[in-house]
């Protein structure tokens, strides 16, 4: 197990899928190992963007146990338990530690309005069930996510309650508010593809989570902006930010978008999206193309690998994008 100390990308894998819509474990190694050379700072599955609401119980334990033994320490493990039972997630949580997970990630449980202070208690049963660190996911469009003083409360009960992920704008002033309250313990983490990264990072966030696709890319826009290479960071984040945008204005769509793009990279041999799914117009394959493209476009000018090798031999020798190199942004 390697521990989990968040300063970048943590990427959200995509569950790969074969033709007999069965997990393809081939292919997960795959994003796991161009994950490795990509630099980042963890890695997280099964989560939205891993189709995880279209994977069976017995699914989401297969692909968290394959990707914790595929990954074999070269990168923390953050596992998602999402359900609305505590007892579920607490049990799925404490197993998936003793099978070697460095974090458990746990969205909010948003099916039904709850106060607060009966969240406190449903997040306080998961974190007595394990020792390493969780990190709690709010996503709610629309409506409020969890308070400053929520967050207090619950590192005050639980010392391996580290982080959280919002997703929502305007959240500069809340990274500050959280940090505040926290004394910096609780680490801030913004989702929704790092839109927002470049304002955010200057508010204290600790890292994104966006997809795997550009987390090579988006990885060092993060390393350029904390080193205060703005102008640099901006350059390279221009050319992958119209994909992001557009990909993200539906789930569903987003599963197209993203999977495309690995294979258009050569990560992934097929885009296969598990149904129920989205039927795409033959406008939108053609924009995805376009702008898939465009990135493989821009990789190409800033002298960064377009299809790096995810073979496990080259990744451990490091052959693929350095986490530090510095493009050619002229």
């Amino acid at each position: 197990m390697r521990e989990l100390q968040i300063n970048g990308v943590v990427p959200i894998i995509p569950t790969p899928f074969s033709s007999d819509d069965r997990p393809d474990w081939a292919s997960l190694k795959r994003l796991l190992n161009f994950a490795v050379g990509a630099g980042v700072s963890a890695v997280c599955l099964p989560a939205y963007a891993s189709e995880f609401y279209k994977l069976s119980d017995e699914e989401r334990r297969d692909v968290s146990h394959e990707a914790i033994r595929l990954m074999d320490g070269r990168l923390p493990v953050l596992t998602q338990v999402n359900h609305p039972s505590a007892d579920y997630v607490a049990r799925t949580a404490h197993e998936l530690e003793k099978a070697g997970a460095s974090g458990i990630s746990v969205a909010v449980p948003r099916l039904f309005v709850l106060p607060e202070r009966d969240l406190l208690r449903y997040f306080d049963r998961i974190l007595n069930a394990i020792t390493i660190p969780l990190l709690i996911q709010d996503f709610n469009p629309g409506g409020a996510t969890i308070s400053a003083d929520f967050i207090r409360t619950l590192r005050q009960n639980h010392e391996h309650f580290r982080y959280v992920k919002l997703e929502e704008p305007l959240m500069s002033e809340k990274v500050r508010a959280i940090l505040d309250a926290t004394s910096g313990e609780v680490g801030v983490l913004e989702g929704w593809g790092g839109i927002y990264m470049l304002e955010l990072i200057r508010a204290g966030i600790c890292g994104i989570m966006p997809g795997l696709a550009i987390s090579d890319v988006l990885q060092i826009v993060w390393n350029k902006t904390r080193d205060g290479d703005v102008d640099g960071a901006f350059t390279l984040f221009q050319s992958v930010l119209p994909q992001i945008t557009y990909s993200l204005q539906n789930m569903e769509f987003y599963h197209h978008a993203e999977k495309a793009l690995l294979v258009k990279r050569g990560i992934l041999s097929q885009a296969i999206v598990r149904e129920a799914t989205l039927t795409l117009s033959t406008d939108d394959l053609a924009h995805i193309e376009f702008l898939n493209r465009q990135i493989v476009e821009a990789l190409q000018r800033f002298g960064l690998q377009v299809r790096p090798c995810c073979d496990t031999s080259t990744v451990e020798k490091g052959s693929m994008l350095a986490m530090n190199k510095s493009p050619n942004l002229n």
